[in-house]
């Protein structure tokens, strides 16, 4: 039995991710989203600029305009900023007043001339203060732009014409504005989702590692020790017991790599066989019940590394010399037990980093759709029980995911 297993949480997240990096290369970098609202701003201040210059504007006029320009392009800059929104109120109301003044001012000497400005003034209003507050604003400073044409004697068709032009540049600055913080906060979340998505498969690694390994290193230390013991007086059975190790190393190294590609492919039955013999190693008395249907292959891997991790517990933390692994499929309901009676008060392995790995256990078998019960009797007993529907899992290959990546999820 083989298969590529994955949680249904690693799969969708790297499907996720993967996804939000794909269409976020399609996207302005923050630096090139910055420049694009100061070239519309400066486009705005250039028109402005010709029509000032245009209305015959000359000697210290035409320096007084130029200066209220470059200023009220200073603080629209300002205003613009990342963050902008979180200054101090006063500050915001002293920046917002003189922009008001540098707006309103020069319209008593050019009036229609200077009316692209309090666009400029409208947008800072929405960026600046809060939604109801800045809509009402934004409308006022809209409506205002009615004076100047009907001061300069012309249509009120103009007059209509700026309120218009006032409106739609408070709206690009305001929207150029937040798209350029919106494309700086994704690609902010985008290295977020990097570094997690490089801790989960670190913690993945690790995880496997743990279930995968633990149970075949304690099974060659076991077998050392009982070929050591064995060599004097049983040549024989300890050379089929150096035979034992050889097979369990080359199946950890496949291991190894399994987990490195992404590989995880096991078999409950075939982990009871090597559980007993690894057992009657350890002179643990090794008792099975197998009555296994039809499973699907993500559950037979789950139940399998279940499996594992109970009997290296048994190797590693306690003195056990009995051990009953049941593996029964009812009623569409796949039960694995695993029971022993070696578990003391004062027992563990001495081993350095010798923690236990259930809690991986209960996260694997929830994916499948199943629960981990671990209990303690008296008389020193100790219960893992693993419950999943035959089943579980339903092998889908997700909408957008690279060719050939498939991923398990629950039925």
């Amino acid at each position: 039995m083989s298969g590529r297993l994955k949680s249904s949480d690693d799969a969708s997240e790297a499907v996720l991710f993967e996804g939000i990096l794909r269409r976020s290369r399609d996207l302005p970098a923050p630096r090139m989203a910055k420049v694009t609202v100061v070239v519309a701003l400066l486009c705005y201040v250039g028109i402005t600029t010709l029509n000032v210059l245009g209305a015959g504007v000359e000697g210290p006029a035409l320096a007084a305009a130029l200066f209220c320009l470059a200023a009220v392009f200073g603080l629209q800059l300002l205003h613009s900023r990342a963050g902008a929104k979180q200054a101090p109120a006063a500050r915001r109301a002293l920046t917002l007043g003189a922009q008001a003044a540098l707006t309103y001012l020069p319209l008593l000497a050019l009036k229609s001339q200077w009316g692209a400005m309090a666009g400029f003034l409208a947008g800072s209003l929405l960026l600046l203060l809060p939604p109801r507050l800045g809509w009402s604003l934004y409308g006022f400073v809209g409506v205002s732009m009615l004076v100047p044409p009907l001061l300069d004697g012309r249509p009120v068709l103009d007059s209509v014409y700026l309120v218009q032009t006032t409106l739609l540049t408070g709206l690009v600055t305001f929207g150029l504005t937040r798209l350029s913080e919106l494309v700086h906060v994704l690609h902010e979340s985008r290295d977020e989702l990097t570094r997690a998505a490089v801790t989960r498969e670190r913690l993945r690694f690790a995880r496997d590692l743990h279930d995968l390994l633990g149970y075949s290193l304690s099974a060659i230390q076991l077998k050392g020790e009982l070929i050591h013991r064995l060599i004097p007086a049983h040549p024989a059975k300890a050379k089929k017991e150096i035979e034992d190790i050889l097979a369990i190393s080359r199946q950890s190294l496949a291991d190894v790599r399994r987990v490195a590609s992404g590989y995880r492919d096991l078999s409950l039955e075939e982990e009871i066989a090597s559980a007993r013999s690894v057992l009657s190693a350890a002179e643990v008395e090794a008792v099975t019940d197998v009555r296994m249907g039809k499973v699907s292959a993500p559950v037979d891997t789950v139940l399998a590394t279940v499996l594992r991790e109970a009997v290296t517990n048994v190797l590693r933390h306690s003195r056990a010399a009995y051990c009953e692994i049941t593996a029964v499929e009812e009623d569409g309901l796949m039960t694995l037990s695993v029971t022993n009676d070696g578990v003391t008060d004062g027992y563990r392995d001495s081993s350095p980093h010798s923690g236990s790995g259930l809690g991986n256990l209960g996260l694997r078998l929830q994916a499948v759709g199943g629960e981990l019960e671990v209990d303690r009797r008296p008389g020193n007993v100790f219960r893992v029980v693993a419950r999943v529907p035959a089943q579980g899992a339903v092998d889908l290959d997700l909408e957008g995911s690279p060719e050939g990546e498939r991923t398990w999820l629950v039925a």
